[in-house]
């Protein structure tokens, strides 16, 4: 007798916490979203997602409130996600580095890039372009590599070790065979300046942080790491149509959640997101910022992360590159 009432006991508990995570479902949102973005405000993913925030924030009936939480890679807005609550109500901007490149650049993670979230969709891929100070005496990749061989290890700037943009030239030096000497900065804009200044000779740009300068001549592009030429960009020739076969590489980001979201909850997110990148509005400032929107699944998210670690784990490694 007792056995049976211990038994109808556990049932309705766990009747109970399946109803009470449909009626979570079903009345989510409820309140405002906290939105993590693991870097500084100003920057190209901060602005990608107060972009989108905004868009989807009507179609969820709630506000987004979108928090800066930067440092080590974005590393520390990541574990605050990680741990969170796991019911909506707590997303986070990840990228290259948080999902594919952290997990090999340090011994010891504060989340588990495979185990600690749930995708809600990818957003955005900054296309990245090899650009040089204006001085160097070199247009296309063909005259780049000419001019970097004749030096011992030129020098290269990156808006961090680890960033997309390092993970990029790591990548290129590998397939050029030439062996470059990295110089890493606190963010895109001061390595970016110093490019310009021709205190180090090249890097590779994101298109949101470099476009301006490419415009106003302050920088020269050598050749862009994406397949085919970019939109708002058509002029700057491919890596790949410049002989590098193969070459690609890009900042991604998409959207997560703490792992253990509940599916209704990803799913209405997903919806949002899908519908906010379908404005005419989203679609304008985005591709003003020469990005490249990449609208997907959950599915699809999880099936891309995976495939960049796998490419972008061979470079860590055959690098050598530690970061703690």
């Amino acid at each position: 007798m007792q056995h049976s009432s211990s038994l109808s006991r556990r049932a309705f508990i766990s009747t109970a916490a399946l109803l009470s995570t449909g009626v979570m479902a079903q009345t989510y949102p409820s309140k405002s979203i906290e939105w993590i973005v693991p870097y500084p405000a100003g920057g190209g993913t901060d602005v990608v997602a107060r972009t989108l925030a905004e868009a989807m924030g009507k179609t969820l009936g709630q506000t987004m409130v979108v928090m800066n939480k930067p440092g080590a890679a974005t590393n520390i807005g990541a574990a605050y996600v990680a741990n969170a609550k796991p019911d909506g109500y707590t997303i986070l901007s990840a990228d290259t580095a948080t999902l594919a490149a952290n997990p090999y650049l340090y011994r010891k993670l504060s989340y588990s890039a495979e185990k600690d979230f749930t995708s809600i969709g990818l957003t955005v891929r900054f296309p990245l372009i090899l650009v040089v100070n204006p001085k160097i005496p070199a247009r296309n990749l063909k005259e780049f590599l000419a001019w970097a061989k004749t030096l011992n290890g030129p020098n290269y700037a990156s808006p961090g070790a680890g960033s997309p943009h390092h993970l990029a030239t790591e990548l290129f030096s590998r397939d050029a065979g030439i062996k470059f000497t990295h110089v890493p900065y606190r963010g895109a804009a001061p390595a970016v300046q110093d490019v310009m200044a021709g205190q180090v000779p090249f890097m590779f740009v994101d298109t949101a942080a470099g476009s301006q300068f490419i415009s106003a001549g302050k920088l020269r592009a050598i050749g862009i790491a994406s397949p085919k030429r970019v939109k708002n960009f058509e002029e700057i020739p491919t890596l790949q149509e410049q002989g590098m076969k193969g070459f690609e590489a890009f900042a991604w980001q998409g959207i997560v959640a703490p792992a253990g979201t509940p599916a209704d909850v990803v799913s209405k997110l997903n919806h949002a997101l899908l519908a906010a990148m379908d404005t005419t509005a989203v679609k304008a400032r985005l591709q003003a910022l020469g990005l490249e929107s990449t609208p997907s699944s959950p599915a699809q998210m999880d099936k891309y992360a995976a495939a960049e670690r796998a490419k972008w784990s061979e470079v860590i490694k055959a690098a050598g590159i530690q970061l703690d």
